[in-house]
């Protein structure tokens, strides 16, 4: 508190000076364009007020631009400078303070109508911010809605600032707007009538969802399928008309796919019922009656990657939606996803076939036709791989590719360990040990992880794992040790040894020390004795020191440590 208060002063005056500095100039008309270095510079201010208005407390900064706003004569750019720092300090305000914002709040929803449009924006993006106050004070919450939704409807700039507010105040009063459902299912039959990007309509969708639910499961069945279908309807259009092709979509226009495909994605993402175990889920039928659709816009637009991957996402959401319930659409979404990755490749699909993996592998009845689609995925994807470069080119397929492998062995570990996918898969993540993209290598080492785990003495779950893992072990021991030193020396930067180390430890809990004792140094012995200019790489006692430590290490940690000093002898 003693060095608050020393500070505090100097923080008061540095807000008067960026009020004075952050002031549009008295004879611009308009708001300030995105692209103005005034703008950037507004930013920065934003920046800085939020770093130190705690030092002077939120609250006092508010009420020092209040007193600013009420005294006479002011200028329309200083009222807006005012507004403008209040808008950054406004979020941490106490929400039940009674003194000043309902002042604030009331002048604002009372503004005359000949005020400069730059105060209203401000004015607008001000509400925003206030949303937790608001939520605290419900008797305001209509006014400020109806002031919102006339904005919305405006032509000069102030709907996006509408939107924004409005966005925030959906996330903050949930339960208070309810009952505005039928308005806000209007605001969304709406969106494009208002002078707002797609950005901006996909965030009011979200808040949106986020009251729908709130709502009885009749109410949001009903509510939700009328807002899906405002998406899904020009989607619709699309897909029929033959016309429609590929060369014809304008990147995030309406002629886009994408651009409806997200905007049913928001709603989906963000509708989040509680949902009692055994309940049927108010929106599965929306989702099972939408598949049909999804289906054709996938055939229309496979070689279409980012549309692809934005109907994946659409999809992914709605599985993780509805979970278990999503069962009816497992095989013909499985059988779509085999034939469209067998012509193109797209990664988005082991993305997918790893959500499905996790949703419906723990029931037997899933298991057998899971299993066929990663065998069905395995030859395209090691196609892409096998040529040169392949591993290089392709880091997503890599993290793709093995993320759905370690989801297998994480839901469903005895069936993938008994079936005859396993030696493919592992003999391909031991060429890709030495990929040094981050993600995609993190996938590998997860995967290796994962599965040598089933082979510790004390995995008491799935004991049957235990002599699968460890013939595994036996049989690739030996190449897994020789990969991940060689990687580890040549190829990964040291901040990804740590994956490395996960490895190398996980496969100590399952093969005797004499046996790593063997491979290590095998590996070692691989390595040149010499560089380049002809000195000496590491002695016999460095190579031994190194030995020693992986073999006596008790944490991975100890591991990570010895290989990065190991590896500094090769730079």
């Amino acid at each position: 508190d003693k060095l608050t208060s020393h500070f505090k002063p100097h923080i008061e005056r540095l807000l008067g000076a960026l009020y004075r500095h952050a002031q549009m100039d008295a004879d611009h008309d308009g708001l300030i364009d995105e692209h103005d270095s005034f703008n950037d510079f507004r930013r920065k201010v934003s920046d800085l007020i939020k770093d130190v208005a705690f030092i002077v407390g939120s609250g006092a900064c508010f009420k020092q631009m209040f007193l600013i706003l009420q005294a006479p004569n002011t200028t329309w750019e200083s009222t807006e400078s005012a507004l403008f720092i209040m808008q950054n300090v406004a979020k941490n305000i106490i929400p039940d303070e009674n003194e000043v914002i309902p002042k604030v709040v009331e002048a604002i929803l009372n503004l005359p109508d000949n005020t400069h449009i730059a105060v209203r924006y401000t004015s607008i993006m001000l509400l925003g911010e206030l949303c937790d106050w608001i939520e605290n004070h419900a008797e305001s919450l209509q006014a400020v809605l109806n002031f919102l939704l006339y904005s919305l409807q405006q032509k000069n700039g102030l709907a996006a600032a509408a939107a924004i507010a409005l966005t925030s105040i959906c996330a903050a009063c949930r339960q208070k707007m309810v009952c505005h459902i039928s308005g806000l299912v209007e605001i969304a039959r709406s969106l494009d009538s208002f002078e707002i990007n797609n950005d901006l309509a996909i965030g009011l969708l979200k808040g949106i969802s986020l009251i729908l639910s709130r709502l009885h499961h009749t109410q949001l069945e009903t509510s939700m399928r009328e807002i899906i279908s405002f998406q899904l309807q020009p989607l619709a259009l699309m897909v029929e008309n033959t016309t429609a092709t590929l060369g014809s979509v304008q990147k995030g226009e309406r002629t886009d796919p994408a651009y409806w495909i997200d905007r049913a994605c928001a709603v989906i993402r963000h509708t989040n019922p509680d949902i009692a175990d055994g309940e049927l889920h108010p929106t599965v039928q929306i989702l099972t009656d939408a598949w049909p659709l999804l289906s054709q816009v996938m055939v229309k637009y496979q070689t279409d990657v980012r549309i692809m991957e934005r109907t994946c996402r659409l999809i992914r959401y709605g599985v993780r939606m509805v979970r278990k319930q999503a069962s009816v659409l497992v095989e013909p979404l499985v059988k779509q996803m085999i034939c469209i990755y067998a012509l193109h490749h797209h990664s988005c699909f082991l993305y997918l076939g790893s959500v499905l993996v996790d949703e419906f592998a723990k029931a037997g009845e899933c298991i057998p036709g899971l299993l066929e689609m990663l065998k069905a995925f395995i030859e395209p994807t090691f196609s892409m791989l096998r040529v040169e470069n392949g591993l290089k080119n392709n880091p997503d397929t890599v993290d793709d590719f093995f993320r759905l492998c370690s989801r297998f062995i994480e839901c469903c570990p005895v069936p993938f360990l008994q079936s005859t996918l396993v030696t493919p898969i592992f003999q391909c993540a031991l060429l890709a040990c030495t990929l040094d993209h981050r993600e995609a290598n993190s996938s590998v080492m997860k995967f290796f992880c994962n599965l040598l785990k089933w082979g510790r003495s004390s995995n008491q779950r799935h004991p049957e794992c235990r002599p699968l893992v460890k013939e595994i072990a036996e049989q690739n021991g030996a190449a897994l040790i020789l990969n991940l030193i060689h990687a580890s020396v040549y190829c990964l930067h040291s901040y990804m040894l740590s994956d490395v180390a996960d490895v190398i430890y996980e496969l100590k809990s399952v093969e005797k020390n004499e046996h790593m004792h063997t491979y290590i140094s095998t590996a070692l012995d691989a390595l040149p004795k010499r560089n380049s200019g002809g000195y000496v790489t590491a002695t016999q006692q460095q190579l031994d020191d190194f030995t020693a430590a992986v073999l006596s290490a008790s944490t991975p940690k100890t591991i990570t440590v010895a290989l990065k000093n190991f590896t500094r002898l090769y730079r």
